[in-house]
C-alpha cells in the first residue's frame, strides 16, 4: 500500500549507518508491538461469549450490525491515517494506530473459532519466516525493487477486484486463486516495502517528529503486509474446526 510518498534518492546513494538502523528498529519495534496486541486481543476476544452474542446473530450465525462495524473500522481507520499523515501529530498518529491494531484483534477473532489452534500457530510461524525472509532481502538487496514493487501493486488492484467478484461468486477453485496470488503479491510488497522505508531514511527527515511520523505510517505498511500473508497463508494451512 502507498502510504509514504517522500521522494526518495537513487539506491546507489544508500548507505547503512546508525541513521538507517535506527529508523529501521522503530519501524519494526512498532509493528511487532502492533502485531502483539492484535494476536491478544483476537485470541481472548474469540474466547468471550458476550463478544460473540454482540458480532454474531445467535440464530443465523451471520454478522450483526456491531460486527459489520468491527469488520470495516480498521479501514477507515487506514484511511484517516493516510488522509491525516501530514496534519496529524506524531502522538495522534500512535493512538490510532494503537485503537487500529485493537480493532484488527477483534475483527480477527474469528479465525480462533473457525481453525484450530495448531494450524493458526504453524501459519504463523511460516508467515514470520517468509516474511523474515523477504523483509532481509529487501534490507539488503542492491536491486531497484521500484518496477517490481509497481509490478505488485497491479497485482493487488486485481486481487481486490477478483475478492470482490468472488464475494458474489461463491466459488472454491476461485478463492484458492486468488489465495496463491495473494501470497506472491505480499510476499514481494514485503521486499518492496522494506526497501523503500530504508531508502526514505536516507532522504533525512528534517525534524524528530517527521521521523516518528514516517516511523508509524512505515510500521502500519508492514503490518498489513504481515496481516494479509497469515489469512491468504491459512487458507492453505489452516485446519478448520
Amino acid at each position: 500500500m502507498e502510504l509514504l510518498k517522500n521522494t526518495v534518492k537513487p539506491l546507489e546513494e544508500i548507505t547503512e549507518d546508525s541513521y538507517v538502523r535506527s529508523f529501521m528498529t522503530s519501524v519494526f519495534s512498532r509493528m511487532f508491538m502492533a502485531l502483539i496486541v492484535t494476536a491478544l486481543i483476537a485470541y481472548f476476544a474469540s474466547g468471550s461469549a458476550s463478544f460473540l452474542n454482540l458480532m454474531f446473530h445467535a440464530q443465523t450465525g451471520a454478522l450483526s450490525i456491531f460486527g459489520w462495524i468491527i469488520m470495516f473500522a480498521p479501514l477507515a481507520l487506514v484511511l484517516l491515517m493516510s488522509a491525516g499523515f501530514s496534519r496529524m501529530k506524531a502522538s495522534t498518529l500512535s493512538v490510532v494506530f494503537s485503537v487500529y491494531a485493537v480493532l484488527m484483534g477483534l475483527s480477527l477473532s474469528f479465525i480462533f473459532i473457525a481453525f484450530t489452534g495448531a494450524s493458526i500457530a504453524k501459519t504463523f510461524f511460516i508467515t514470520a519466516g517468509m516474511f523474515g525472509l523477504m523483509a532481509l532481502l529487501g534490507y539488503t538487496t542492491k536491486t531497484d525493487l521500484t518496477r517490481f514493487g509497481s509490478l505488485m501493486f497491479m497485482g493487488l488492484i486485481g486481487l481486490i477486484i477478483a475478492s470482490l467478484v468472488n464475494f458474489f461468486m461463491n466459488s472454491n477453485t476461485l478463492d484458492y486463486i486468488i489465495s496463491f496470488i495473494g501470497v506472491l503479491v505480499f510476499t514481494g510488497l514485503t521486499a518492496y516495502d522494506v526497501q523503500k522505508l530504508k531508502r526514505l531514511a536516507i532522504y533525512s527527515f528534517n525534524t524528530h517528529e517527521q521521523m516518528r511520523k514516517a516511523a508509524i505510517m512505515g510500521a502500519l505498511t508492514l503490518y498489513l503486509d504481515f496481516i494479509n500473508l497469515f489469512l491468504f497463508l491459512l487458507r492453505f494451512f489452516g485446519n478448520r474446526k
